[in-house]
C-alpha cells in the first residue's frame, strides 16, 4: 500500500458523515460502506487493520458497526476522532427514528413512508448479501477460518445457540489452535505472501505497532469520561423519580448495553418480551414496525430501542414531550457506554496487535460472526420476501420456514431488481437505495405494495 496523504480531522468528518448517510442495512452492510470507503476507496487503512479492529468490537457489547467507526476514528485522530465518527455514525438514525417515532404515535399508519421502507427493504438486502461476500472473501482465508464460519452458521441458524457463547467458542478454537500451532489458525490464513500482509496491516501506509503514552492516556481519559456520562445521568433518574417510566427506561436499558453481545439481533427477542410482557411499553406486533424503521433508515439496527422507549415514555408519562425525553434518554444509555468500551479497550488491543494467540482468537471471532451475519442476511430475505415465517423442531434442529403461500411478488421482483444493480451492474449504494425507495413509494401509490 502506497503511502497516502492524511487526512485532516476536517476531511475524516465529511467522509464520517457520508458513511453515516450511507449506513443502511444492519451491521452487515454498515461494516461493508466503512470497509469500501476506508479501505478500498480512501486507503486510510489495510485490510489486517480494519479486521482487526473488527474483530475486538465484535467481542464487546452493543452495535459493533458503531463502535468499528469510534475505533478507526481514534486511530486516525486520537480522542476527537473516535468521539466525533462515533456520534455522526448515530445521528441521522437517531434523527430519522424519532421523526418516524412521532409519526407513528400520531398517525400509526405511515402510509406514503411504509411505501418508502417496503423499497428500502429490497435495497438493503441486496447491501447485505453483497457485505457477507465482501467480508467472507476477506477473513476466510484457510479451510479452517471456512470451518469455523461454517459451524458457526449451522450453530446459530439450526440449534439456536446463543451468539455469545459461538463468540466464545470461537475465540477459545482460535487461540488454541494458536498455541498449539497449527497454521490455518494464523490470523493472516493463506491470503498472500508476506509482503500482501504487511501491506494490508498498515494505517496509511505505516506500520504503527506502538502508540505514543499520551494517546493512550488520552484514551483511558475518554474512557472514564464515557462511563461517568452513562452512570451519572442513570443515577440521577433513579433518585429524581423513582418507579416512574424514566427510572425503568434508564435502568432497564442500561442493562442491555452490557449484556448486547451480537447487536441488536440477539437481543430483540428479549426487549420485546419484556416491552409488551412485563412493561406494556408495546402492543404485539409494534416491536417489528419498530424493526421495520430501523432496518431501513441509516443507523445502527439497535436504534429501535429508541422506538420502544419513545413508546413507553409516551403511553406511560404521557404526550410526545415525554416521548421524546423517553427516546432521547433510551438513545443515551445505549450508546455512552460503547465509547467507554472502545476508549478503554482499544490501546490495549492495538499494544497486543501482534500476539498470536490474541490474532488468532480474534480472526477466529471474525470467521465465527460470518456464519452469523449469513444467518442474519437469509433471516431478513425470509422476513422481506413473506408475510409469514413459522419456526419448526427437528429434536435439536430448528429452522425458520417460510410459508410459501405468503410470497410477495412485489418484494421478489424488487429484491432481483436491487440484486441485479449491486452485483451484476454495480450501480453505487446511493443509487440503488434511491430508485428502490422510489420504486416501493410508486407501488404503494398503486396500490400493490
Amino acid at each position: 500500500m502506497p503511502d497516502m496523504p492524511y487526512p485532516t480531522l476536517a476531511e475524516a468528518t465529511r467522509v464520517w458523515a457520508r458513511i453515516a448517510l450511507l449506513s443502511f442495512g444492519g451491521p452487515a452492510g454498515q461494516i461493508a460502506v466503512m470497509h469500501r470507503i476506508l479501505v478500498e476507496e480512501k486507503r486510510w487503512l489495510g485490510d489486517g487493520r480494519f479486521l482487526h479492529a473488527l474483530n475486538f468490537c465484535m467481542v464487546l457489547p452493543g452495535p459493533e458497526a458503531q463502535q468499528l467507526a469510534t475505533y478507526i476514528g481514534w486511530l486516525l485522530h486520537g480522542t476527537r476522532g473516535g468521539v466525533i465518527a462515533g456520534v455522526l455514525f448515530i445521528l441521522p438514525g437517531l434523527c430519522a427514528i424519532m421523526g418516524l417515532s412521532v409519526l407513528y404515535a400520531l398517525y400509526g399508519d405511515l402510509g406514503p413512508v411504509a411505501g418508502l421502507f417496503f423499497g428500502l427493504k429490497a435495497a438493503v438486502l441486496a447491501i447485505v448479501l453483497q457485505a457477507v461476500l465482501r467480508i467472507g472473501k476477506r477473513a476466510l482465508r484457510s479451510g479452517v477460518m471456512r470451518g469455523l464460519a461454517a459451524a458457526s452458521f449451522v450453530a446459530i441458524f439450526f440449534l439456536g445457540l446463543p451468539f455469545p457463547l459461538i463468540v466464545l467458542a470461537a475465540a477459545a478454537l482460535g487461540w488454541l489452535g494458536a498455541r498449539a500451532g497449527f497454521a490455518g489458525f494464523a490470523a493472516g490464513g493463506h491470503g498472500g505472501g508476506a509482503r500482501a500482509v504487511a501491506d494490508a496491516d498498515t494505517l496509511l501506509g505505516q506500520e504503527t505497532a506502538l502508540l505514543p503514552l499520551a494517546a493512550r492516556r488520552g484514551a483511558l481519559w475518554a474512557g472514564l469520561v464515557a462511563l461517568a456520562l452513562w452512570l451519572v445521568p442513570v443515577a440521577a433518574v433513579l433518585l429524581a423519580a423513582p418507579g416512574s417510566v424514566f427510572a425503568d427506561i434508564a435502568l432497564f436499558f442500561s442493562q442491555m448495553a452490557v449484556v448486547t453481545f451480537g447487536g441488536a439481533y440477539a437481543v430483540l427477542a428479549y426487549v420485546a418480551q419484556e416491552a409488551v410482557g412485563h412493561y406494556g411499553w408495546l402492543r404485539p406486533g409494534e416491536m417489528l414496525d419498530g424493526l421495520g424503521m430501523a432496518e431501513t433508515t441509516p443507523g445502527p439496527l439497535i436504534m429501535v430501542l429508541q422506538f420502544v422507549g419513545f413508546l413507553g415514555a409516551y403511553r406511560e408519562a404521557g404526550g410526545l414531550g415525554a416521548g421524546v425525553l423517553g427516546g432521547l434518554l433510551t438513545t443515551w444509555v445505549t450508546f455512552a457506554p460503547c465509547f467507554a468500551w472502545i476508549f478503554l479497550g482499544a490501546p490495549h488491543i492495538e499494544r497486543l496487535r501482534h500476539a498470536k494467540g490474541l490474532s488468532a482468537a480474534l480472526a477466529a471471532v471474525t470467521a465465527a460472526v460470518v456464519g452469523v451475519v449469513l444467518n442474519l442476511a437469509i433471516w431478513f430475505a425470509l422476513h422481506v420476501l413473506f408475510a409469514e415465517v413459522t419456526l419448526r423442531h427437528w429434536g435439536p434442529v430448528q429452522m425458520e420456514v417460510p410459508v410459501w403461500a405468503t410470497l410477495n411478488p412485489a418484494a421478489a421482483v424488487l429484491s432481483a431488481l436491487a440484486l441485479l444493480a449491486v452485483f451484476r451492474l454495480r450501480l453505487g449504494m446511493g443509487t440503488v437505495l434511491a430508485g428502490a425507495a422510489a420504486a416501493g413509494l410508486a407501488l404503494h401509490l398503486a396500490g400493490l405494495a
